[in-house]
C-alpha cells in the first residue's frame, strides 16, 4: 500500500470529507442490505475518534443528474444513525448553504450525510465547479469507496485538486493490500475461480491473471464459449460466437504457460433459465443436452474445484457458478462457497452474486476477505489504473 492513509494525517479539529460507497438496495425507504454502510463504520469511526467533524458523501442509483424522491439518501442517515448509535445530520442538499449549515450544525465530533451526489450532473462529469464547491464544506478529503475507485467523478478524482490533504480510508486501505497482495505477492498456489454469463465482461481479467496465477476455475455461462471452441454440445447454452477462436487461444496460453485451466465436467441443464422445466445433471459433453441449456455446475465439478483449491495459498474468487438469480440454480454456487470458505490460505471474494452465495451458505465470516468493489474489483484485476486510487498522494517515506 503506497498511497496515504487516514491515519497518517491530523484529523483533530478538522471537517473531514468521507467518500464512501452507500449505493445501497432501498425500498418503500427501507434499506434491505447494509453491508456497504457496515463496511465503512471503521473509518468514520476513526475520524471520530480522532476529533474530527465528518461529512458523508455517495451516490445512489442512477438519477441522471435529476434529484429523486426514491433516490433520496435520507433513509440512510437513519439506517447509520443506529449503527454508529449517534445523531446524523441529513443535508437535503450536497453543495451550496444547506450543505454549509448543515455541517455548521453539526459540530465538532458531528457527522453530516449530504443528499445524493448524483442528482448533479457534475458529479458524474467530473465538473471542476462541482467538485471546487464540495471541496468547501472540509480541510480534508479521505477516499473509502473502492467501489466506484474506477471512476473519474467529481467526489473520486476532482476534489482532491481543490484541498491540500487527501488520503485513502481504512475499508479502501484494506481493499488495496487485500487485491494488490494477490495480485503481485500472492501465496502460491494462486488460484482464480471466475464466473459469470459473459467472457467480454472478464475478457482483460482472465488475459491479465493468466501471467499471474496457477490455476483458473471457470464457472457460470461463460464456460459455454471455452465449450464451443473444443466442439462439446451445449444445446441452447448462452455463447458469445465471436469469441469463441479468443476462447481457445485463452486456453491454448494457459497450457503453454503451465497454468491449470479447468472447465466443469458436469452441469445442470434445463429448458429454461427461470424455472426448473426438464431439469437433470448431465455430464458436460453429454449429447442428452439436447435443445436445453446449463443454469449451473453439477455436484461432480463441485468437488472437483474443491480439491483442485485445497492446498491454494490464495484465491480469489469473482463471479457465479450458474444463474444464481434463480434459486433452484444457485446450489452450485453455494455449494462451492462453503467449500471455498473451508480453504485454509487467503480467500478474496468480489462481486454481487459471489458475496450473495457466501452469505446465503452462512460462510461470510469465514472469508479472508469480501470485497466492496463490482466494476472496480474487475478493473484491478484487469491490471488498470483506477482514477480514483491514482488521485490519491502516494505515501511519503524516509530513508532516515
Amino acid at each position: 500500500m503506497q498511497k496515504q492513509t487516514i491515519t497518517d494525517l491530523d484529523l483533530a479539529g478538522k471537517r473531514v470529507l468521507i467518500r464512501v460507497d452507500f449505493n445501497v438496495p432501498i425500498k418503500d425507504g427501507v434499506i434491505s442490505d447494509d453491508t456497504r454502510l457496515r463496511a465503512s463504520l471503521g473509518t468514520i469511526q476513526y475520524a471520530l475518534a480522532q476529533g474530527a467533524t465528518v461529512v458523508l458523501v455517495s451516490h445512489l442509483g442512477r438519477p441522471n443528474g435529476t434529484p429523486s424522491d426514491t433516490l433520496s439518501l435520507k433513509p440512510v442517515a437513519y439506517r447509520l444513525e443506529k449503527l454508529l448509535n449517534q445523531p446524523v445530520f441529513f443535508s437535503p442538499e450536497t453543495i451550496g448553504t444547506a450543505a454549509i449549515e448543515a455541517v455548521l450544525e453539526a459540530g465538532s465530533g458531528g457527522i453530516v450525510l449530504l443528499e445524493n451526489l448524483r442528482f448533479h450532473s457534475g458529479e458524474e462529469k467530473n465538473d471542476p465547479e462541482f467538485a471546487k464547491e464540495l471541496s468547501l464544506l472540509a480541510d480534508i478529503f479521505i477516499n473509502d469507496a473502492f467501489g466506484v475507485a474506477h471512476r473519474a467523478h467529481a467526489s473520486t478524482k476532482g476534489i482532491v485538486n481543490y484541498l491540500k490533504q487527501s488520503a485513502a480510508g481504512l475499508l479502501m486501505t484494506a481493499e488495496l493490500n487485500y487485491l494488490g497482495d494477490a495480485l503481485w505477492n500472492p501465496k502460491r498456489p494462486f488460484a482464480a475461480i471466475l464466473g459469470g454469463a459473459k467472457i467480454s465482461g472478464k475478457l482483460q481479467v482472465i488475459q491479465n491473471l493468466l501471467s499471474r496465477v496457477d490455476a483458473v476455475f471457470i464457472g457460470g455461462a461463460m464456460a459455454y464459449t471455452f465449450f464451443k471452441g473444443r466442439n462439446i454440445p451445449i444445446g441452447r447454452s448462452l455463447v458469445e460466437d465471436e469469441l469463441v477462436d479468443i476462447a481457445a487461444g485463452l486456453m491454448k496460453d494457459a497450457e503453454s504457460k503451465k497454468i491449470r485451466f479447468e472447465l466443469p465436467i458436469d452441469h445442470v441443464v434445463s429448458e429454461r433459465s427461470d424455472a426448473a422445466v426438464a431439469m437433470d445433471t448431465l455430464a458436460v459433453g453429454d449429447v442428452n443436452i439436447g435443445q436445453r441449456l446449463g443454469v449451473d455446475i453439477g455436484p461432480s465439478t463441485v468437488s472437483h474445484y474443491a480439491k483442485g483449491l485445497r492446498d491454494a495459498g490464495t484465491v480469489i474468487w469473482n463471479g457465479p457458478m450458474g444463474v444464481f438469480e434463480t434459486p433452484v440454480f444457485s446450489t452450485g454456487t453455494r455449494a462451492l462457497a462453503r467449500a471455498v470458505a473451508d480453504l485454509s490460505g487467503v480467500t478474496i471474494v468480489g462481486g454481487g452474486d459471489s458475496i450473495s452465495a457466501v452469505r446465503q451458505a452462512g460462510v461470510l465470516d469465514q472469508i479472508t476477505h469480501v470485497s466492496t468493489g463490482g466494476g472496480a474489483v474487475l478493473e484491478f484485476l484487469a491490471g488498470k489504473t483506477l482514477p480514483g486510487v491514482a488521485a490519491l498522494p502516494d505515501r511519503i517515506t524516509s530513508d532516515f
